[in-house]
């Protein structure tokens, strides 16, 4: 029966071996920095609808924020205020140490707290967004925040008082072309090892790189304390925390380059 500590293993000499990889991250690979992860276990919106009686896909849709940018800026805002002041875990500073030994460590992430890039990843797609970059609705201006304290709600432009919005996608809108660009060049280009961390895999941009690697024979890992719908594509599933595997990962490749 193959336990954890062999599958680590396992995963570690893969690793060894490998010399382009990509990982494709969810609010998971966050949770050990506090965030939670919105569904599931320690999810910020469990609950069937919001206190304004829709979902929270419904209150943080492109469509509602055409109509009420009030409702959807209240829920983007709480978002905001729980990953504010939150720092990169030790699942975050593994992948961009991964640099240092690969020629290549791509980052897909669907998250907006930008906690990648704070690690010092080099190359993050955020296929989603980033919730400190404001753009206008109206004109050409944008800015970036640290944080949305001191801003009134819905914030408003400097220079032509529309509503501004994050740079992020909301429900129902189109992914940012050239971010989709960006990884399927990347895609294309090839990677030997491709790991999932803190996703469910439900949307089918996230899916269907697993499903390919797995299918093209290229080792594939699912970091998640769940079961999902990729558990049974990966070559490996770990049942843990990101931060705990990827510490675990990373001190066996450690120890095999010294």
């Amino acid at each position: 029966m193959t336990t954890i500590e062999t599958t680590l293993d396992e995963i570690a000499s893969r690793l060894l071996q490998a010399d382009r990889v990509l990982f494709i991250t969810g609010a998971g690979v966050s949770a050990d920095s506090g965030l939670p992860t919105y569904r599931g276990v320690s999810g910020l919106y469990n609950g069937e609808h919001t206190e304004d009686g829709l979902a929270i896909e419904d209150a943080l849709s492109g469509e509602v924020f055409a109509r009420r940018p009030d409702i959807t800026w209240k829920y983007l805002a709480q978002i905001e205020e729980t990953c504010r002041g939150a720092q990169p875990n030790a699942a975050h500073l593994a992948i961009a140490e991964l640099e240092r030994y690969l020629s290549r460590v791509t980052v897909f992430t669907q998250n907006v707290d930008g906690l990648h890039r704070q690690a010092g990843s080099s190359e993050v797609i955020e296929i989603h967004g980033n919730l400190q970059k404001l753009v206008c609705t109206g004109c050409d201006f944008s800015e970036s925040v640290d944080d949305l304290s001191g801003h009134q709600l819905p914030p408003l432009c400097p220079a032509c008082g529309s509503v501004l919005r994050p740079r992020i996608v909301l429900f129902g809108e189109a992914l940012p072309e050239a971010a989709m660009d960006h990884f399927l060049a990347a895609l294309d280009e090839g990677f030997d090892m491709v790991f999932t961390i803190g996703t469910s895999g439900v949307f089918p941009y996230i899916a269907e790189p697993v499903a390919w690697a797995a299918q093209s024979g290229i080792p594939t890992v699912e970091i998640n304390p769940l079961q999902t719908r990729l558990s049974p594509l990966v070559d490996y599933h770990l049942p843990l925390g990101a931060a705990r595997a990827m510490t675990a990962i990373m001190t066996r490749l450690r120890a095999a380059r010294a």
